[in-house]
This record gives C-alpha cells, sequence and structure tokens, in this order.
C-alpha cells in the first residue's frame, strides 16, 4: 500500500535536475506542479534562477506542462508570460490531467517525469498512471490551508515508509 507514496526519486530542489540528466534517460517532457515545487505558493512571478533553468529546458528539447490544482488565474498569471501551457484546477492525483498533458506534449508515458513537492497529489497522481516520478523539498516553509492538511498526512506516511525502510534520503518533506 505505500508504494503508491513512493516517488521514484527525490532531489532537494528543481535546479539538481539537469536536462543532460533527463535526456541521458530518454526524457522528452516533464509535467510539473507550481506552487512550493517551482516557486513559493505565494510568490507570482518566477525567480530569475528559474527563467534560466526552464529555458535550459527548452534549449535541449526537454518540454515543460505545468499541472496545478490551483486556479485558473493562479496558472495562468504564472504561466503566460514564460510561454509555458499548464492546466489548472488538475484534481491531483485524478489521473486526468496527468493523461492530458501526455497528450499536449505528444510523448510517452515512459518519456516523462512528474515532478513535485506533494506525495499526496504530485507523486500518488503520477504513480497511479505509471509515470516516473520525482519529490523535491517545498521551496518555501508556508503552505496554503489545504496543502498544511496534507503535509500533516504526509508527515505520517513519510514515517511509516521511512520505518519500512523505503526512504533512503535524509531529508524530510
Amino acid at each position: 500500500m505505500y508504494k503508491k507514496f513512493l516517488p521514484s526519486e527525490f532531489v532537494k530542489s528543481v535546479f539538481d535536475i539537469s536536462p543532460e540528466r533527463l535526456l541521458d534517460k530518454g526524457i522528452r517532457g516533464i509535467i510539473t506542479d507550481l506552487d512550493n515545487t517551482l516557486v513559493e505558493w505565494d510568490r507570482p512571478d518566477a525567480t530569475p534562477k528559474l527563467v534560466n533553468w526552464l529555458k535550459s529546458m527548452k534549449d535541449a528539447g526537454i518540454q515543460v506542462t505545468i499541472v496545478s490544482n490551483n486556479s485558473e488565474m493562479r496558472v495562468k498569471s504564472f504561466a503566460d508570460p514564460l510561454g509555458i501551457p499548464f492546466i489548472y484546477k488538475a484534481r491531483k492525483p485524478m489521473g486526468k490531467a496527468f493523461r492530458k498533458a501526455l497528450q499536449l506534449m505528444d510523448v510517452k508515458r515512459e518519456e516523462v517525469v512528474v515532478i513535485g513537492d506533494q506525495l499526496l497529489t504530485d507523486v500518488v497522481g503520477g504513480n497511479r498512471i505509471k509515470l516516473h516520478t520525482i519529490l523535491v523539498l517545498p521551496v518555501a516553509k508556508s503552505d496554503g490551508f489545504f496543502t498544511r492538511f496534507n503535509r500533516l498526512v504526509e508527515r505520517r506516511i513519510f514515517k511509516a515508509l521511512k520505518r519500512r525502510g523505503y526512504v533512503t534520503w535524509e531529508e524530510e518533506v
């Protein structure tokens, strides 16, 4: 049961994911969460460092699509200036938005990674449709209302994964 919560891999931040590493694995597309994955949940725009990271992916031929449970206004105002396609009110961990992102990018499942900061939405959602999932530490220490509840549940799941020997990294989500 716990394996559905287990990411394929863990890194501290999206900046630890290079286009070269993804290309070596045959990756052509990234489905990424927005809030607390790419930027703090209350930051309206991308940081210069994130703009450079996104450009490095694009230059390498790796497509990026944002899949967020947030509102259209929030996701659109962030993604449009960057020219990144997005899906809002995604209802993660349900699979429909993930499948739609695959269609938008016209890539196969084995050519995609899902990047996110939450076990209950990003990791479970990606794992449900057999995508490679990468868990990152949240960018901010604070969260929106619903995410705070998820974090409580996630800490319990994380501790259970650790007790069972599934977690091999040091940082806790």
